[in-house]
């Protein structure tokens, strides 16, 4: 019986032979013919698949051109390179030198297109492949044309999406090939700018045996990074997934990441293979829906399955849609050329009667240049969509981003250049933010079928050693880290603060990190250098951590990454305490300043002047000697700070003066009271120095701890070295500060804040702290660079420092804080009052003084008009107004006394009446009268408020006094 599948393809072939019939016949002499030549690896499934699209392409095109009646033929001459380049080559070389073809297009490989290339850059004929490699230039290459997505073009993607699931750190695993080592430049320095590092570089050999890949699995089990980017072809890559689906790498916490070419084959892969790559997440080029490629797809399987019945699982790929679409453009481009040189070859001549080789029997193409330079720049809407091809290179547009659930793949997402990652090809307006971000995509299943997010690395077990975590020897302050070593295991057993709060932080880690420590000292017991030399040590590898009071600095962090801190930051300055002032005999006088005492002074004595003046006259009691009087000045103004002035005022205008002077007085007298009595009960705690930059002012010795970076922050601060004093425990502190700079020590001590709290803690009798602080970012936790423990150690150092964890290790190491305020830097003084303090009141009392004796001195000079008006010398009317004042007022003093009245106010009636009677010339004005002498002294000197006795008793003066009296009592 006849197979029905050889007959099919019979009835095929016969149909092409119709077909070119009828297209030869129809045009006749004038039909072009344009020789191409295939060359496709046949024994695999992209070879097969290629072939069926580029001959359902060619028919296309033929029947098109009996349609626009085109004077175009392309003839197809198809090679199988067998999967080998030499038999590619051959392949080559006999289209080339015998059927001397116009474009070559093909193959499929990079290895088997690099030498292809060459050739036709020699013959100047095209060639148009899928070779993906960027080692692969259509740039140095005049006449390559790369009809396929360079794989670089997908290394911004990949790391997008690394990025995106916050990875830092990415194993790439490749393919020992010139297609697996092209991207690898491309795909680190993406990474690089996405802030994530390739950790690891696995080179595989295409040859490689089962064996060889499950040696190089077992090695990336023991590396803590657990993002791997796969860049394999289907065969290897196949293998690859099975053995690693046996040892356990596709279960939670790994993620994988395939390129374009693994995820556009994945239809054509085993089931079993893909049942070992679930969770996988894959890119490959986006395909736009079409009405034209559904009815090419149903017209290709059909095909498909005619001629190779054999093969039970395929389906129509992007490489199938290429094929295609590189032929319609190879016809579209050869149109073009036609019409500007003629399809022709010339072959080399013989020379000298000898045979060349068939490279030197190959000729050049006579339109290969008009035909490269059509194909190079060609744009049209193919079935694959937008087939764009610039400068020799097919442009990407967008990529659609898969994972491989079940027996085939999803889509979650797609990837562009404008966009971004994003479940939509084109976002909306409001989402045209290029960043990407995991919620911009659908529902991933991860590895073990978890939809929880892998965090890109895991604690290695097994395999691998522990963390190796350095930590510094020290001959004192254990409150902060200690290492000793038990005698009888020799095991290292590190305490303090600072390992607590390590181990806290690592058990609060959400995965079990297993560690050792490893003390930074030398054979001898001793520390093998200083901070910087022990965080140097994770750089040069020989730890992966370090931890202890390691302060967080710039110039530390190039070399290592830290975690956030867990202690204060700052640096700053011990000094000692003045010793007691309350044992100073003279400490009464401290309450005030001395221009607060002097001007206090100074108000008691003017105030005592102005009562004075005031009650002179009217007051018996601030009359009599001089000396009396002057006396009384500073006995009444003195004693109203004890209240004990007895002197009864008569004056208004005094007791106004009065009040308001005893007022102040109050308030100087309880100031300085409550000042004094603060400075005698609460103990003086000011500190010698009161600023860093005084001690090297005064050329005085600074201590610093030993191994600290401190020295070089004072270096920087321009202290000179040779004031620096190093000491290792908080005793040598004391002894240090106690003698000061001229008995062996020091005058102030520069440490970290975490060290300062602590010593005055235990000191805070004694010392102070004082500025400037300078700010640090405190103690850290230091990782290599890049390390993934950092993320994490640093938000378990959050959890840990914002709970109760960090308390209950603060007391178990520092114990309860004191009551001591100077621990923490502040100085209990009571300082002196200053005189800005009470300016006020003193003005208030300057100006009721000074308005008090302004009245009186108007009211008196009016009363004695007559004296500055007559024609005395100055030195007479003085004398004569000193007088005046100096005698006292005795009825006014009477009636003061008697009613309680005020001179002034006695005065102000007379000078009101007496403007209602005629007065007899006064005794001060008749004093200065030639005539009348004598007399008149005589009245000046025996006579009241100078008002003369010559005067009738019925004179209108002596019925105004008289007036005067009687108005007095009647009030």
């Amino acid at each position: 019986m006849q197979n029905p599948v050889k007959s099919s393809t019979k009835l095929l072939y016969l149909h092409l032979i119709i077909i070119n019939f009828w297209v030869v016949l129809l045009n006749g002499q004038n039909a072009t013919k344009v020789d191409v030549g295939v060359i496709l690896d046949l024994d695999t499934l992209v070879g097969k698949i290629s072939k069926t699209s580029m001959l359902m392409a060619l028919e296309d095109h033929r029947s098109n051109n009996i349609q626009d009646n085109t004077t175009i033929r392309i003839v197809a001459h198809l090679r199988d390179s067998k999967s080998d380049s030499v038999e590619a080559a051959s392949a080559a070389i006999d289209l080339l030198k015998n059927v001397q073809v116009e474009a070559i297009l093909g193959p499929q490989t990079s290895a088997q297109a690099d030498f292809i290339i060459d050739l036709g850059n020699k013959a100047k004929v095209p060639v148009i492949s899928s070779a993906a490699s960027p080692s692969l230039s259509p740039k140095e290459s005049p006449f390559f044309v790369r009809a396929a997505h360079c794989s670089s073009s997908q290394a911004t993607a990949i790391a997008e999406i690394i990025k995106t699931f916050g990875w830092r750190k990415a194993v790439l695993v490749y393919e020992d090939s010139l297609y697996g080592s092209g991207i690898v430049p491309f795909l680190t320095d993406a990474m690089l700018e996405s802030n994530t590092i390739v950790s690891y570089r696995s080179v595989i050999s295409p040859a490689a045996s089962d064996d060889q890949i499950l040696e190089e699995l077992y090695k990336l089990i023991t590396m803590q990074t657990r993002v791997f980017v796969v860049h394999l072809l289907p065969s290897l890559a196949s293998r690859l997934f099975l053995k690693a689906n046996e040892v356990g790498m596709m279960s939670q916490g790994y993620a994988w990441i395939i390129t374009e070419a693994l995820t556009s084959l994945l239809d054509s892969v085993k089931p079993a293979v893909v049942d070992s790559m679930q969770g996988v997440l894959g890119l490959k080029p986006h395909v736009p829906r079409s009405s034209k490629l559904d009815i090419f797809t149903k017209r290709w399987r059909k095909r498909f399955r005619e001629e190779n019945p054999e093969i039970d699982r395929f389906e129509l790929n992007i490489y199938g849609l290429w094929a295609y679409d590189t032929v319609i453009a190879l016809a579209k481009a050869t149109e073009k050329a036609v019409n500007m040189a003629q399809p022709q070859s010339k072959k080399k001549a013989v020379i000298n009667g000898k045979n060349l080789s068939d490279l030197d029997m190959i000729g050049t193409s006579g339109m290969g240049a008009e035909l490269i330079e059509s194909v190079r720049n060609i744009r049209f809407n193919g079935l694959s969509g937008d087939f764009h091809i610039i400068e020799g290179q097919l442009q990407p547009s967008a990529f659609e981003i898969v994972n491989v659930i079940g027996k085939g793949e999803r889509k979650i997402g797609f990837w562009t250049e404008t966009y971004g990652i994003s479940d939509k090809l084109k976002p909306n307006e409001a989402q045209l933010v290029h960043e990407s971000s995991k919620d911009n995509i659908g529902i991933i299943i991860w590895p073990g079928e978890s939809n929880i997010v892998p965090k890109g690395w895991e604690m290695p077990t097994g395999h691998e050693k522990k963390l190796r975590v350095g930590v510094p020897v020290k001959n004192g302050l254990p409150e902060f880290v200690k290492v000793e070593k038990d005698p009888v295991t020799n095991a290292v057993i590190a305490t303090g603060f600072c390992v607590d709060v390590f181990k806290e932080v690592m058990t609060s880690l959400p995965y079990a990190a297993s560690y050792d420590f490893i003390p930074f000292e030398t054979p001898d017991g001793d520390s093998a250098g200083d901070y910087n030399d022990l965080v140097y040590q994770i750089y040069l590898e020989n730890y992966d951590a370090v931890v202890g009071d390691v302060t967080i600095l710039a110039n530390r962090s190039r070399f290592v990454d830290f975690t956030l801190p867990y202690t204060e930051s700052g640096v700053s300055t011990i000094v000692r305490i003045m010793d007691d002032e309350r044992k100073n005999a003279w400490i009464f006088m401290k309450p005030l300043t001395m221009d607060l005492w002097l001007t206090t002074g100074a108000f008691f004595i003017f105030t005592g002047f102005v009562v004075w003046v005031l009650e002179h006259r009217i007051n018996e009691e601030f009359r009599g000697p001089p000396g009396k009087q002057v006396g009384m000045i500073f006995w009444f103004s003195f004693s109203t700070l004890v209240f004990a002035h007895k002197e009864k005022v008569m004056s208004n205008l005094s007791r106004f003066v009065v009040i308001i002077w005893v007022f102040v007085v109050l308030v100087l007298t309880s100031s300085y009271t409550a000042s004094l009595t603060s400075m005698l009960t609460v103990q003086q705690l000011q500190p010698t120095i009161t600023d860093l930059f005084d001690l090297t002012k005064n050329g005085e010795y600074i201590g610093y701890q030993t191994g600290s970076f401190v020295t070089e922050l004072l270096k920087s601060k321009k202290f000179d070295a040779s004031q620096f004093r190093n000491y290792n425990t908080f005793e040598e502190y004391d002894e240090a500060l106690r003698k000061g700079s001229r008995n062996g020590g020091v005058d102030g001590i520069v440490d970290e804040l975490p060290y300062i709290r602590l010593f005055l803690a235990k000191y805070c009798r004694k010392y102070t702290m004082v500025g400037p602080t300078f700010q640090t970012a405190g103690f850290g936790f230091a990782f290599p660079k890049g390390s993934p423990l950092v993320p994490d150690v640093s938000r378990a150092v959050l959890n840990v420092t914002e709970g109760d964890k960090m308390k209950r290790i603060l007391k178990e190491w520092f114990g309860e804080e004191t009551d001591c305020s100077e621990q923490y830097g502040a100085v209990a003084t009571s300082d002196s009052l200053t005189l800005d303090s009470f300016k006020g009141l003193f003005l208030i009392a300057g100006l009721s003084s000074s308005l008090a004796l302004a009245i009186f001195l108007l009211i008196f000079l009016y009363e004695n008009r007559g004296v500055l008006v007559s024609n005395g010398s100055v030195v007479q009317k003085l004398s004569a107004m000193a007088k005046i004042f100096d005698e006292e007022r005795k009825e006014l003093s009477r009636a003061a006394k008697k009613q309680g009245t005020g001179a002034e106010a006695a005065v102000v009636n007379v000078v009101s009446l007496g403007s209602n009677h005629e007065f007899a010339p006064s005794p001060a004005i008749s004093f200065f009268h030639h005539h009348h002498q004598h007399h008149e002294e005589e009245g000046v000197c025996s006579h009241d408020e100078g008002f003369s006795t010559a005067t009738e008793p019925a004179s209108p003066m002596h019925d105004a006094i008289v007036i005067v009296t009687e108005t007095a009592e009647e009030r």
